[in-house]
């Protein structure tokens, strides 16, 4: 029975590699919260991962089911940092398995690395132990078949340059590891004849299956990559990581201004609302808070790391409800113009 007073929204969950522990945390202190139901999710990257391990654990234990996955999943990726001897990066976490040929280099060193170098050299198998975490902790099966929650996960079609968004019935650890593949990293991964790369290209995350797919008017978007940025980037790291920012949040902003001008033509009675639902936009922001963090720890593995993320995500989200939970189903919080303009 649906608790009274209950109020649903659609997720949006941006990527962010090991930053997505704070995203972890808002996602706890939602679940926690009865008031807040849950139609659909979006994600990319790291936030396509926090969606299937949430809708998994939701799918097979309800609100505790997804908490606990979602604990242990960030768990795990701790723990294959140890398989090999204690790892400080993902990069050492994902090639764990074998002998690096190399000590991973700090940002901008990674970067010009990534331009030399070709993972199908440095990482001929493709190994990449993320991908057997998630096939060994989410049921897929059983997201499949979940009636209670519609998941959308973007990845990058390498040859058309076009998005390609997955949902429930196309989910498999596949489909995951598309969403989160960085090709600087990881050999693109092929899914029925095509090959994709991170999702965040195309749509971090992705809004549009909303529109026409879902009841809820609102979106509340879990937001990790700042838009904006008071200083002007002069090292080599502050300019890499500004040029990735700005490209991980163009599409994002795209759609922002979509919505916008769909909710201004309703305002103004020139579309026919059947067809065009005007949308609540709300916004969690980490990228204050994440600002501290250089780009180089969104590769940190460290367990205190991701509990540092994570208390961070949970004390944004109770914040948030504390101020905005009454809008909720009535109005926007996040002023759109503002956000793209």
């Amino acid at each position: 029975m649906t608790p009274a007073g209950r109020k649903t929204v659609n997720l949006a969950l941006q990527g962010g590699g090991a930053h997505g522990a704070f995203t972890w945390g808002v996602l706890d202190a939602l679940l926690e919260d009865d008031r807040i139901g849950f139609e659909a999710i979006s994600g990319a990257s790291a936030g396509a991962m926090n969606a299937v391990v949430m809708a998994a654990g939701y799918a097979t234990g309800g609100r505790p089911g997804a908490r606990l996955a979602l604990d242990r999943f960030w768990r795990g990726i701790s723990l294959e940092g140890r398989v090999a001897g204690p790892r400080t990066t993902l990069l050492e976490t994902w090639f764990g398995a074998w002998p690096m040929p190399f000590k991973v280099p700090k940002l901008p060193f990674f970067d010009l690395f990534a331009r030399m170098a070709s993972p199908y050299d440095f990482n001929p198998l493709n190994i990449n132990p993320l991908q057997d975490l998630i096939g060994e902790q989410v049921d897929f099966a059983a997201l499949r078949a979940c009636p209670d929650l519609k998941l959308y996960l973007s990845a990058t079609n390498v040859r058309t340059g076009k998005i390609r968004v997955f949902s429930n019935a196309e989910l498999t650890p596949a489909a995951v590891m598309a969403s989160a593949c960085l090709p600087m990293l990881f050999h693109a991964v092929e899914i029925d004849g095509e090959h994709y790369w991170d999702g965040g290209y195309m749509g971090n995350p992705p809004l549009f299956p909303f529109f026409g797919e879902t009841r809820s008017g609102d979106i509340l978007l879990v937001q990790i990559n700042p838009i904006e940025r008071p200083d002007l980037p002069r090292s080599a790291e502050e300019i890499v990581e500004r040029v990735n920012e700005i490209t991980f949040n163009g599409s994002l902003l795209r759609e922002l201004r979509a919505i916008d001008f769909v909710n201004r033509m309703n305002e103004e009675g020139r579309l026919d609302t059947s067809r065009y639902q005007t949308n609540r936009v709300h916004r969690i922001d980490g990228a204050d808070a994440l600002a501290a963090y250089s780009a180089s720890t969104r590769l940190d593995t460290s367990f205190a790391f991701f509990e540092d993320l994570k208390e961070i995500g949970r004390a944004a989200a109770l914040d948030f409800l504390e101020r905005h939970f009454d809008a909720i189903g009535a109005r926007s919080t996040l002023d759109l113009r503002d956000a793209f303009s």
